[in-house]
């Protein structure tokens, strides 16, 4: 299963009713559920056990299983509440974000850095995976809105940007 058909999945749960969808295909084994509160939604992903691994104790709630894939689009750019000139840009999925790709390199963006479509704008690493999030919007950065080596959640916003 790839990571926007989970992405999918998810967004579908938190605007319905459904408490709990278990998905399976092949080896592969995804449950996710939705708390019982209102805004809260638990991720639990469960791989099928290797033939040499221990019995497994119940697994923990873990963030989204990434593919293979370390290259993701942000979500789709929405403008920011208060100005309509800018543009929030979101992080689209859960993990931690960075703003370069190691503590001695420069920042990806920068306030007043002009971006145009698919520059990569930072990095959220979420199970030791580095996924690099471009930009689906050209324009220049006007705030940066999460610290360096802060969590982030789905559709968090990171970045408000003007557009070109």
């Amino acid at each position: 299963m790839e990571f926007k058909q989970i992405q999918e999945l998810i967004k579908a749960i938190n605007k319905s009713n459904i408490s709990e969808l278990s998905v399976e295909e092949g080896d592969f084994k995804i449950t996710i559920k939705q708390a019982q509160t209102i805004s809260e939604t638990q991720f639990v992903a469960v791989q099928a056990p290797m033939p040499q691994m221990l019995p497994q104790a119940t697994p923990a709630p873990v963030a989204l299983p990434q593919a293979a894939q370390p290259q993701v689009a942000a979500p789709a750019a929405t403008p920011a509440a208060g100005n309509d000139k800018l543009i929030t840009i979101k992080s689209p999925m859960i993990g931690t974000f960075y703003r370069s790709s190691a503590p001695d390199k420069p920042a990806f963006a920068n306030v007043g850095d002009d971006i145009k479509q698919g520059d990569v704008l930072c990095i959220v690493e979420a199970m030791k995976l580095f996924n690099e999030i471009e930009s689906e919007v050209s324009g220049k950065i006007v705030k940066v809105l999460v610290d360096d080596a802060s969590p982030v959640e789905y559709d968090q916003p990171l970045f408000l940007v003007e557009p070109a």
